[in-house]
């Protein structure tokens, strides 16, 4: 193999690689997003400086299913998000991320810093109830609900669009051979390309179960604030460094 030929390659393994080449286009990408306030002192131990966390103490957790993702075939996914500021910025910083598919896995990590593990979420329709469930080394974590499209967005979709829109932020950490770091990044990106194709709010509740290796319970609920439930076809591109701890 000639080192031209190497460094056309999109990933690892050389032969059969884990992903190919950017960007990731998603169609019919559905969301569950329960927005609740949790205690401040456990938001602030989550989220790395500088960013400030959101005076709101909110925090989102995600069901997201996807079952039309260029190079990644259909997963769904679960996480946790947190609200915060960068240099006076609105962004979301992303915590946790949980999912059922090894090429997102890896290019999420190894591209953008992506905070994700191998899981088993689920996002369904059940009866009348939009329910999200993720276990975790065969134990449930997290279940949440919301009731099913009761309250339609469709004639004011800017919130949708604005989160859309909004700059996600992760923390990219990349040992070198020694061990040490040799990446140790805040990564930014944002989405493009998105158009929703309906969006609906509407009551929710949540359960988290502590877990050592899943901990999404350490950002304990203090009140249910609601939730959100939008479909929507975007694109994710290439990230940029919003800071570098190394320099």
């Amino acid at each position: 193999m000639k080192k031209k030929e190497i460094l056309s390659l999109p990933s690892m393994p050389a032969m059969g690689p884990s992903y190919p080449h950017l960007p990731f286009r998603f169609v019919n990408r559905e969301y569950m997003i329960i927005i609740y306030e949790s205690d401040a002192d456990a938001i602030r131990q989550a989220v790395p400086e500088p960013l400030v966390p959101d005076k709101s103490n909110q925090v989102f957790y995600e069901w997201i299913q996807m079952p039309d993702s260029s190079g990644f075939g259909d997963y769904c996914e679960s996480g946790v998000v947190i609200p915060c500021t960068y240099k006076g910025e609105p962004l979301n910083y992303v915590a946790q991320m949980y999912l059922n598919d090894d090429p997102p896995i890896a290019a999420g990590r190894e591209i953008w810093g992506f905070p994700k593990k191998w899981a088993h979420p689920k996002l369904e329709v059940v009866e009348d109830t939009l329910t999200g469930t993720l276990v975790y080394a065969g134990q449930q974590v997290a279940m949440g609900t919301m009731t099913y499209k009761h309250e339609s967005q469709a004639r004011n979709p800017e919130k949708t669009l604005a989160s859309l829109g909004k700059t996600q932020v992760n923390l990219k950490i990349i040992p070198d051979v020694d061990g040490k770091p040799a990446i140790a990044q805040l990564v930014a990106y944002n989405l493009t390309e998105f158009s929703v194709k309906g969006s609906w709010t509407g009551p929710a509740r949540l359960n988290l179960i502590p877990h050592v290796n899943a901990p999404v319970a350490d950002l304990p609920i203090r009140k249910i604030v609601g939730g959100r439930h939008f479909i929507a076809d975007l694109t994710l591109p290439a990230g940029r460094v919003l800071l570098d701890y190394l320099k």
